[in-house]
């Protein structure tokens, strides 16, 4: 066996999220939908379960996988769960479009998209599986000093000191 001359994947980066599905191959279908992501690779196993998967949204890459009760990774599916501890970012041109792309598709809205005080235009949906998604577009390159008064105000408003 020959040894990699990059210890990290072509195409992949630092960190790479990895998400547990209940209903896999249903989520990989909702997220070409949702978000445009394309499909790299899919490894099934018995049952049609899906054992792992390598998808593509924009620039990044992500995996995802069936529940497998029993595993030694201790990884369970928001579905299992009831909640998520992750929020995954997408940061896109057109954040409006993707926005109501994906509610269409199934997503459901958390947060209204509207331009924040840090400089995104940015709103959240829960996909129909449990996971978190915020969608972005950067519109305003803020200084440290306009951030901190940005954020001071809006803490403010929210009865926040």
């Amino acid at each position: 066996m020959s040894k990699s001359k990059n210890p990290i994947p072509e195409g992949l980066h630092t960190i790479t999220p990895h998400l547990t599905i209940k209903n896999a191959a249903q989520a990989i279908e909702f997220y070409k939908k949702a978000f445009g992501a394309t499909e790299k690779s899919r490894f099934a196993g018995p049952n049609n379960t899906i054992m792992h998967a390598s998808l593509r949204i924009g620039t990044s890459n992500f995996f995802l996988a069936d529940e497998m009760p029993g595993m030694e990774d201790g990884t369970t599916s928001p579905a299992q769960l009831g909640k998520t501890t992750v929020a995954l970012n997408l940061y896109v041109e057109d954040s409006d479009k993707l926005f109501k792309q994906a509610i269409s598709a199934g997503a459901k809205e958390v947060m209204p998209l509207t331009d924040q005080f840090w400089g995104d235009r940015y709103g959240v949906v829960k996909d129909p599986f449990g996971h978190v998604w915020a969608i972005a577009t950067h519109i305003e390159d803020l200084t440290p000093q306009e951030l901190e008064q940005r954020g001071r105000q809006a803490m403010s408003q929210m009865g926040h000191r």
